[in-house]
C-alpha cells in the first residue's frame, strides 16, 4: 500500500495542508497542467466551491472527489465521441 503524502498550500494567505495519496497528487498536477494553473490554485478553486456546503468535506476529501469528478467527465466524453461511430 502507498503510503499518503501531506503537502502545504496557501488558502486565504494561510497555509494549510492536504493529505493525498500519490496517484491522487498525480492526478491533480495533470488537472491543474491541463488548465495552465498551478496545484495551489487548483486546490484554492475547490475548496472556493466548498463555501455554503450545507456539510462540507475536508479539504484533502473535496480534493479526491474533484478529481474523480474531473475524470468521471472527461471518460463521459470520450464514451460521447466513440458512441456515434
Amino acid at each position: 500500500m502507498t503510503a499518503e503524502i501531506k503537502r502545504s498550500v496557501t488558502l486565504s494567505g494561510h497555509r494549510t495542508s492536504i493529505t493525498l495519496e500519490p496517484e491522487f497528487w498525480s492526478a491533480l498536477k495533470e488537472i491543474a497542467c491541463t488548465r495552465k494553473i498551478s496545484v495551489n490554485e487548483l486546490v484554492r478553486r475547490i475548496d472556493e466551491g466548498r463555501v455554503g456546503d450545507d456539510a462540507p468535506r475536508g479539504l484533502s476529501s473535496e480534493v479526491r472527489v474533484h478529481i474523480l469528478d474531473h475524470f468521471k467527465t472527461r471518460a463521459a466524453c470520450d464514451t460521447d465521441l466513440t458512441d456515434g461511430e
